[in-house]
């Protein structure tokens, strides 16, 4: 294993009727808080009306911005720092999912940047303050709600990056599975290819002996693979709803990368298709991923596919080189069980734009991936696969 930090400083309320400690939860940060929403879904089944009760009834005064989108835009985030700026806002609290809530994280630096914001995600620069920030989840997918990293979208120039700082972590997040019951199957679907994808990017790994994070991946797999698709097809189901919460912050907040040296090329692969095409993210990762796992099979990862194969999907009485080949099979099987697609064809997108794409991810980082290195004619060799 590798040297790690670890630090995990979000306060996490999980469970039914937590939003009753919303007020006090962050009444130690400040009294005067800006709500900021999505497109108006948590209006629609009550969630904003419960929000802003408990606020009230502790003496917090709060200001509302509402309309953030998918794919969160730089404009978005522009608009919501002049609001905050203008309030003189102590708190900010996202209301929704990872979209929001990595919206509200560079509001939370970006009250305090002089210059271009967007500087700061191009060159990954150090931020020495933020707001307090909080989160009220309505969606299981980015694990943004308990870790410090926000991918912002530039409209302007199709650019889609991420963006990580300790500072920006949540300092509390309210985890009521219920309020996830009314998410449509088709959000409820990425959102489980999103959290499965974040595993598997930690996951495969050139990192040897990692045991610990790895069995610990194994298990958040299999919970995935076993109450996704009744999370899907149950809506109410409340404990494949509250297996599916846990496991979208357990993937994502630091545990399971701890010691290992990560890949993430498929993550940075979507991103440039959702700057482009703007598709849901959760969507782009489930055609992407299987295909990156073809691509990254050969005599030197079979081991590790082997093991993933073994572990994770049970598979046992064959050739390590079958069970490499037939986990990727049951990945792939796994995402069509949630009637996601697995072409970018199905999404309406062609091949106009994927050697731009692979051009555009070699100019910004050479190669991607640490688990299996690609160059910019591997990514668009993975591209057209996907096609």
């Amino acid at each position: 294993m590798e040297n790690f930090i670890l630090q995990l400083p979000t306060r996490i309320y999980f469970g039914k009727n937590q939003i009753e400690n919303l007020g006090k939860a962050i009444r130690p940060y400040g009294n005067k808080v800006l709500i900021v929403t999505g497109k108006g879904s948590v209006k629609k089944y009550g969630i904003f009306d419960s929000v802003v009760d408990y606020l009230n009834k502790d003496g917090i005064k709060w200001f509302e911005y509402s309309g953030i989108c998918p794919n969160p835009r730089l404009s978005s985030v522009t608009e919501g720092i002049k609001i905050a700026r203008e309030n003189n806002i102590d708190f900010i609290l996202a209301l929704g999912g990872g979209s929001v809530i990595d919206a509200v994280k560079a509001m939370a630096f970006g009250i305090y940047v002089e210059g271009d914001l967007w500087d700061y995600y191009l060159e990954d620069r150090r931020i020495e303050k933020a707001l307090p920030i909080g989160t009220v989840l309505t969606l299981s997918a980015t694990g943004s709600e308990m870790n410090g990293g926000s991918v912002i979208t530039n409209e302007d120039k199709k650019q889609k990056y991420p963006f990580f700082s300790y500072k920006l972590t949540p300092k509390i997040s309210i985890l009521d599975p219920t309020y996830t019951f009314t998410v449509p199957p088709d959000q409820t679907a990425y959102g489980i290819a999103d959290i499965f994808s974040h595993i598997l990017e930690q996951y495969f790994s050139p990192t040897c002996g990692a045991w610990v994070p790895d069995r610990i991946a194994e298990a958040l797999m299999k919970t995935v693979i076993h109450w996704g698709p009744i999370a899907y097809k149950e809506p109410k189901n409340y404990i494949a709803r509250a297996n599916i919460m846990w496991a979208s912050s357990m993937a994502l907040n630091g545990i399971i990368g701890a010691g290992k040296i990560t890949d993430w090329a498929t993550h940075l692969m979507e991103h440039e298709l959702s700057a482009y095409y703007d598709i849901p993210h959760g969507e782009g990762l489930a055609i992407l991923q299987p295909y990156w796992m073809e691509f990254a099979l050969d005599e030197e990862t079979i081991n590790s596919f082997d093991t993933y194969g073994r572990n994770v999907w049970d598979i046992n009485g064959m050739s390590d080189e079958k069970t490499a080949r037939e986990s990727i099979v049951r990945t792939r099987e796994f995402l069509d069980s949630l009637d996601l697609p697995s072409h970018l064809q199905d999404v309406g997108i062609d091949d106009k734009y994927l050697k731009e794409m692979a051009e555009n991810l070699e100019k910004r980082f050479n190669t991607i991936g640490r688990f299996k290195i690609l160059k910019r004619d591997d990514i668009e060799k993975i591209y057209r696969m996907a096609l």
